[in-house]
């Protein structure tokens, strides 16, 4: 082959060359590919690698941090998905690629479908199993919830723990419950949780959405989180409609987040009523026992072969009156019994209600030592002293005339002075 007079090109060139054709293609610099997801890579950097395929071809996609951050999914291999994005060449490789920008679901079908295929795959192995759910405590003192702190659902969740159960007290672990790293934060903050020793309850949710924004208490890394839990968790995502794979994990799942706030506690009216009602029957419960056994000793006492007994004896009186006084040392000992179970009841508790109030008082007084410190009389316990002419605060000497009167107050009383003279001076 004769090559005199033809130009030689590099590699890189002929890349670049090729890639300034596609560049200003106007077709390839924004189009949308359907397709079903392959080979689908996340690297530490935040960048996304895959490949779109159909029955025909495949197509080499990346789609960078910068645009992945907004993704309201996490792509699975096998879903159908529709990207948009330009077509170029990566000069290094000479591989031309689609540069995604979005990406988005094909349908809900795919994510229905990948809800569905995760779903049975934890079930097969024994995620959802009754005999592993815990028993929620009857009256949590600390409660953990795991949701985002900007939200209006955590707002609705402390106004109903604070209204139902004063006495928990209730800690929010901070999560995003949305995105590509949410629910890696929300698995990070229920395994945080079990590390600690005084949670007794976690409530993991959110408000409404939809199947996009609710997606990340549907990742495997969630469920896994709620299933390895030391403690009781309640599912508490979405609306009543909304099912999610956190749903079938957890201990008890709640149609809504205020919902779970409801079911976590007890409502302090219907306790103090409960209260009230057993002492009701334990009073009655003992008098009915007093007054059956008076009854028995009077028919014992006016039976006739007692009485017959009694006859030729004088202490036959005597038994008699020992098996009153046996009997009602045992029904003073079963009354005893019964009124300090109800005084365990009655103390649990105004407790745990004095223990908040203890908390408030500390807060309200650090807040009144505040105050104090700020007080202008502290100040004038220093040695400082304040003018005041007609009432008002002198603050200038351009306030006061010479021979004008003026008092002075300073930490034990009040000085009537007048100005003999005045000199300007800055004290900076």
């Amino acid at each position: 082959m004769n090559t005199a007079g033809v130009p030689v090109y590099t590699v890189s060139q002929v890349n670049g060359y090729v890639k300034s054709l596609m560049d200003d293609d106007p077709l390839l610099g924004g189009l949308l590919v359907q397709g079903e997801v392959s080979n689908y890579k996340c690297y530490p950097s935040g960048h996304h690698y895959f490949s779109l395929k159909d029955p025909q071809g495949s197509l080499r996609c990346v789609m960078f941090r910068s645009d992945a951050v907004r993704l309201r999914f996490r792509p699975v291999n096998g879903a159908r998905v529709v990207a948009f994005g330009c077509v170029s060449v990566f000069p290094r490789d000479g591989q031309y690629q689609l540069y995604c920008s979005e990406l988005l679901p094909d349908g809900r079908g795919a994510l229905d479908e990948a809800f569905e295929r995760l779903r049975l795959r934890l079930e097969a192995e024994g995620l959802f199993d009754e005999a592993h759910k815990l028993k929620l405590p009857r009256y949590p003192r600390k409660i953990a919830l795991v949701t985002s702190p900007a939200g209006a659902a955590v707002q609705d969740m402390l106004r109903i723990l604070s209204a139902r159960w004063p006495a928990a007290e209730v800690l929010v672990a901070p999560v995003r419950v949305q995105g590509q790293e949410a629910a890696e934060e929300i698995a990070a903050a229920i395994h945080r949780l079990n590390n600690r020793a005084d949670v007794d309850l976690i409530i993991a949710g959110r408000g409404g959405g939809s199947k996009e924004d609710l997606w990340a208490f549907n990742e495997e890394v969630v469920a896994r989180a709620i299933y390895l839990s030391n403690i009781p968790i309640i599912s508490a995502v979405g609306h009543e409609p909304d099912v999610t794979i956190a749903d079938y994990v957890a201990d008890l799942r709640a149609a809504t987040p205020s919902n779970g706030a409801e079911l976590a506690v007890p409502n302090q009216e219907e306790e103090t009523a409960r209260l009230n009602q057993m002492t009701d029957r334990l009073v009655r419960a003992q008098q009915r026992l007093l007054r059956l056994a008076g009854q028995e000793l009077n028919r014992l006492q006016n039976s006739r072969v007692l009485r017959n007994a009694m006859s030729p004896v004088e202490d036959g009186k005597l038994l008699v009156d020992e098996l009153r006084r046996r009997m009602s040392l045992a029904l003073q000992r079963k009354a005893n019994e019964n009124r300090q179970r109800l005084d365990v009841e009655r103390r649990r508790m105004p407790l745990a209600l004095k223990g908040q109030l203890s908390r408030r008082r500390g807060t309200l007084s650090r807040l009144a030592a505040g105050l104090d410190a700020m007080s202008p009389l502290k100040v004038l316990g220093r040695g400082y002293a304040i003018g005041r002419r007609d009432g008002c605060t002198v603050t200038s000497v351009e306030q006061v005339e010479l021979g004008d009167e003026m008092e002075v107050l300073v930490s034990d009383g009040v000085l009537n002075c007048v100005i003999n003279g005045k000199e300007e001076r800055s004290w900076q």
